[in-house]
Formats: C-alpha cells, sequence, structure tokens
C-alpha cells in the first residue's frame, strides 16, 4: 500500500514539475544540443523582441523584457522540447489596441493574462479555446500579418506621425509618400533583400544532404547557420552603417534613440499610476479600460501556444499536457509583470528554429534567456543606433509567412460556408482585432446551434418494401448522449407514431436506460423498438412488415 501511495505521489510531482521526467536522464549530448539551440534562438529573439515592441507601441527595452522570463519558468512546468515563450507579432498586435503604448497598462495587462491563464489550467477550462474554429484563427492570422506588415511601412518609408488605426494608417501612408527618406528607403529595401535571400538559401538547402561530401555537408552547416541568425546579422549590420553615418556626423536614418540601460528591477506590478496632470488611475480602471482584453489575450495567447506545441509535438513523437501547457504560459505572464513584460505566448518562427536546431529538452530556453540578460546588461548603450527601418524589415519577413491566402480556396473546395467566419474575421479585425475574433467566433457559434438544431437526415430503405403500415429504423450508433428536452421530444413522436399506427425501431442505442428511466418509453409505448444492431432491426421491420400483410 505505501508502494502504491509512493508512485502515486512521484506521479503526481512529474505532472506538477515536468522537468522531473528528463532530468534524470539529461546528459552531455544532449547539453551540447541545448547549448546551440539556445544560442541560435537567443540571436533570432534579441532583433524580434525588439521590433516587436515597436508593434506594441512600447520602447524597445520592454521587447527583451518580455523575452527571458519564458525560457527559465517553461523549462520546469513546460511539457514541450520545442516551444520557446517570448513576444510574438500577434500578441504585440493585440496588445497594443489595449494599453494605448503605456508600460504600465502593458504590466497590468500581463499580471490579469497570467491570473485569467493560471485560473484557467487550474480549472481545467482549456475546451473554451474548441470555441474558436479553424476557419476563425486563419481569418485573424491573415488579417493580422496585413495590418502588422503595413504597419511596418511608414519605418521603411521613415514617416512620422501616422495614425495607428488601419484604414487611417494606409490613409496618411500614401498621403505622405513624398516626405520619405531616402536613407530609411535604401536601408529598409536592402535589409528586406538580404532577409529574403537568406530565407531562400536555407529553403533551398536540399534535403539529400547524406549524398554529398564532408565538405559540401559542412558548407550547408555554415550557410543554413547563417540564414537562421539572418535577423540577428541584418540589425548587426545596418547598426553598424548607422553608427558610421552617425559619427561623421550624417544624419541618413531614423534610429530606434535612448533606451534604458541595464536589466529591470524585480518588483510587484504597479496597480495604479499617477499621470502627468496629477490624475490617479486605480487599478479597478485599469480593469475597465482593459475591458475586452481580459478575454482576447489571454484566450488567443493560449490557443497560438497550444497549437504550436501540439504541432511540434505531433512532428517530433512526444506527448504534450495542454493543461500543464496552460499553466506554464500563465505563471509566466504572473512572473513577467514582476520584470516588467507585456503579455508573451508561444512564438512558431522561434520554435521552427529550436526544432531544426536539434534542441532536446527545454532547457535550450535557459541558454535564450541568459543571451537576453546579457544584451540587456550589456548592449542597451549599442541600441541607441539601430534603423527602425532594419527592425521593420525584421517585423515585415516574420509575418510574411502568416499571409496564407491559399486558406480561402481550401475553404471553398472543403466546405463553402466556412468561408463565412474566415471573412467575417478576416474584414472586421481590420477596423479592430478583437471584434474580428469575436464576430467570427459568433458566427461560427450561429453555424454550429444551427447544424445542431437542424441536422440533415438520410433517409434509406435498405431495399425493404414498405407495407401501407409504415415503419421506421433510426439508427443511433453514433448517439453518444442525449438530454431531457431529447428525450421529450422523442415520447412526443413516438405518441404520434402510436397514432398513426407507426412503429420505430432503435438500433444500437448507447443510451437506452436514460430513455426507460425518464420516461419508460418500452413500457408505456408499444411502437418503441430497440436492437442492438441495425442488420437485426432490419430483420425487425422484415417480421413486422410481414405480420402487416398477414393481417
Amino acid at each position: 500500500m505505501e508502494r502504491v501511495t509512493g508512485i502515486r505521489c512521484c506521479a503526481a510531482l512529474r505532472s506538477c514539475f515536468p522537468i522531473l521526467t528528463w532530468l534524470p536522464g539529461y546528459n552531455l549530448t544532449w547539453l551540447k544540443m541545448d547549448l546551440i539551440a539556445g544560442l541560435t534562438v537567443g540571436l533570432t529573439a534579441v532583433p524580434q523582441a525588439l521590433a516587436y515592441a515597436e508593434v506594441a507601441g512600447l520602447p524597445v527595452q520592454y521587447g527583451l523584457y518580455s523575452a527571458f522570463m519564458g525560457g527559465f519558468i517553461y523549462c520546469i512546468f513546460g511539457t514541450s522540447k520545442d516551444i520557446t515563450l517570448g513576444p510574438t507579432a500577434i500578441m504585440s498586435l493585440l496588445c497594443s489596441a489595449y494599453i494605448g503604448g503605456d508600460p504600465v497598462f502593458a504590466v497590468v495587462l500581463t499580471l490579469l493574462c497570467g491570473i485569467i491563464q493560471a485560473g484557467m489550467a487550474l480549472l481545467r477550462l482549456g475546451f473554451l479555446l474548441d470555441f474558436i474554429s479553424h476557419p476563425v484563427i486563419k481569418g485573424f492570422t491573415c488579417a493580422a500579418a496585413v495590418t502588422i506588415g503595413f504597419g511596418q511601412v511608414k519605418n521603411i518609408l521613415g514617416l512620422k506621425e501616422i495614425p495607428q488605426q488601419f484604414y487611417l494608417q494606409v490613409y496618411y501612408t500614401f498621403h505622405k509618400i513624398p516626405e520619405a527618406r531616402v536613407g530609411d528607403v535604401i536601408l529598409g529595401l536592402c535589409c528586406l533583400f538580404f532577409l529574403v535571400m537568406l530565407t531562400l538559401m536555407k529553403n533551398s538547402l536540399g534535403s539529400s544532404e547524406h549524398e554529398a561530401s564532408l565538405l559540401v555537408r559542412s558548407a550547408r552547416r555554415l550557410v543554413w547557420s547563417l540564414a537562421t541568425m539572418r535577423n540577428a546579422l541584418v540589425v548587426i549590420a545596418a547598426t553598424g552603417v548607422a553608427y558610421s553615418a552617425e559619427v561623421t556626423g550624417h544624419h541618413f536614418f531614423s534610429l530606434t534613440g535612448k533606451t534604458a540601460e541595464g536589466l529591470p528591477p524585480f518588483k510587484v506590478p504597479p496597480l495604479s499610476e499617477t499621470v502627468a496632470n496629477g490624475t490617479v488611475i486605480t487599478f479597478s480602471v485599469f480593469s475597465q479600460d482593459l475591458g475586452g482584453g481580459l478575454a482576447v489575450i489571454p484566450l488567443m495567447g493560449v490557443l497560438e501556444s497550444i497549437a504550436i506545441a501540439k504541432a511540434f509535438s505531433s512532428k517530433n513523437n512526444y506527448r504534450i499536457d495542454a493543461n500543464q501547457e496552460l499553466f506554464a504560459i500563465g505563471l509566466t505572464n504572473i512572473l513577467g509583470s514582476f520584470v516588467s513584460a507585456y503579455p508573451v505566448t508561444g512564438s512558431f518562427g522561434r520554435t521552427a528554429v529550436n526544432s531544426q536546431t536539434g534542441v532536446c529538452s527545454p532547457a535550450g530556453g535557459i541558454v535564450t534567456g541568459v543571451i537576453v540578460l546579457l544584451s540587456l546588461a550589456f548592449l542597451m548603450p549599442l541600441f541607441f543606433y539601430i534603423p527602425k527601418a532594419s527592425l521593420a524589415a525584421v517585423i515585415i519577413c516574420a509575418v510574411s509567412p502568416m499571409m496564407d491566402f491559399r486558406v480561402p480556396v481550401q475553404l471553398w473546395r472543403v466546405k463553402r460556408l466556412d468561408l463565412l467566419p474566415f471573412l467575417v474575421t478576416f474584414v472586421v479585425s481590420f477596423w479592430e482585432v478583437q471584434y474580428g475574433i469575436v464576430g467570427g467566433v459568433v458566427v461560427s457559434g450561429f453555424m454550429l446551434l444551427h447544424i445542431v438544431a437542424r441536422p440533415k437526415v438520410k433517409v434509406s430503405d435498405h431495399g425493404v418494401l414498405l407495407s401501407p403500415r409504415r415503419c421506421l429504423v433510426l439508427d443511433c450508433a453514433h448517439v453518444s448522449s442525449i438530454d431531457f428536452t431529447v428525450v421529450h421530444e422523442l415520447t412526443e413522436l413516438l405518441k404520434q407514431f402510436e397514432l398513426r399506427g407507426v412503429s420505430m425501431i432503435f438500433a444500437g442505442l448507447k443510451v437506452e436506460f436514460n430513455i426507460n428511466r425518464h420516461v419508460l418509453l418500452s413500457a408505456d409505448l408499444p411502437g418503441f423498438r430497440h436492437t442492438d444492431r441495425v442488420d437485426e432491426a432490419l430483420q425487425l421491420l422484415t417480421s413486422i412488415i410481414n405480420n402487416s400483410n398477414s393481417q
């Protein structure tokens, strides 16, 4: 008995702390691969974090504040070896709609999102994600990619004072094209060109690498490594060009500008704020202003992260625990709020790099977190010279794979009605992202309710000649449960059948006990029959017909 209790305790500990499942078998080979993967992802995460802070409307250092906590927390509580948590393009866009560029709002949002996500994990409410259908997700990601990508055109052109609202942004961007700065345009286009070329080089490396010579394989690995770190390489090169121009007195480029130096202080998130005019914004005001963001952002963060984790667990043949993933994200956001982070989730791009580099355990995230911390500690003064055009190029290349416009064609071929929630989400998201998601979910919900309330009925006589005394066979093999409404309607239906001399046969009814217990159909309604299989039902039906004919 004590042994069984001990085994159960160990299983419970491993369930709560997944690190206990892989840490005992950790070895030097895993350490080597985790170091390489963590370093590679870190060199990708730093420039992306700086760029995504721009999307969120925050100073660039807040991107780095958000990029390191996930590596440490997820290593202990996460169940996927591949996924990396940090700022992403979609979460940055969602946050920008609610925080209004105010870092205090961002930190409070992070704390509340973390509490909501952790609470959902403890209550096992992950099933709520099932209400966000695939067409809604695709409509949102396509719209987000267009919104984020076009939002960076102003930085490629070096334009100022462009509104955040998408339609106004489009108008004023084209209206102010004559004000574009030549230096920013040239540098931004060059960065885009090199990022695209490096991406194409990486994708063109053939899968027949095992057939090549050792020298060729080494060259391919070098090219692959350089292409993987393309964001860091392009940003470093652009920063070098901008620094050279600045020290010689030429101000050709729009720069990131002054950033806060050093590591963020670990402190309790501020629950109130005093603005410039002396007005005190309390926690209740924060909550009211964040409004729908407290529903949209936690759900979308969890949805994005778990979808990525499931994709890579399937690809690499291991299992994840969705509720544990939910808890890991929630705890990351809660503790992230103590270091001035804004909400984070799983990143598909960085997770792909992590997996392709050969990461063996979640410990690779610790290396990535250390890289980000070192950047905060020693490189912040150099970030002053990062051109905004180079960060804009990084963002545009990062979100371009999300613009998958093959989806409408696929939806049209599979089920044309699914285009409706896709289009509603896609179009409305250009007005307000959160409204697009809510609109798509509502449309999907109504479609689902319509299907449930008006199911298609397939009528077949199975070759049986029906007599004037009609009979009905209802195949219930795929009916897993019924509620009181169904029982009541069946009772009324059988009464009507009984009055008209019609017999009903239920085949394969797994929930017969509910019917018998609640309304005693078999006892009260002689028109009710039940068999285990459809073929038996047909035999019964034939006998009923024969009896009817003999009479």
